[in-house]
């Protein structure tokens, strides 16, 4: 799993605990310990704005 220093908003626990319970067999995470570090700190989640509701309500 690469974790590069990016957007707060992006570096979330919600996407380390995704990364770490889909890896099978092996996990390596490629990336700076304090970034790893502030995603175990990271609680915010913000809301997706995917339009799915739209789409799905919408289809022809």
């Amino acid at each position: 799993m690469v974790l590069p220093k990016s957007s707060p908003m992006l570096l979330t626990r919600n996407l380390l605990y995704t990364g770490i319970t889909r890896a099978k067999k092996l996990l390596i995470i490629l990336g700076d310990e304090k970034t790893v570090n502030f995603m175990i700190q990271n609680v915010d989640s913000k809301k997706r704005n995917t339009g799915l509701e739209f789409k799905l309500r919408n289809r022809d």
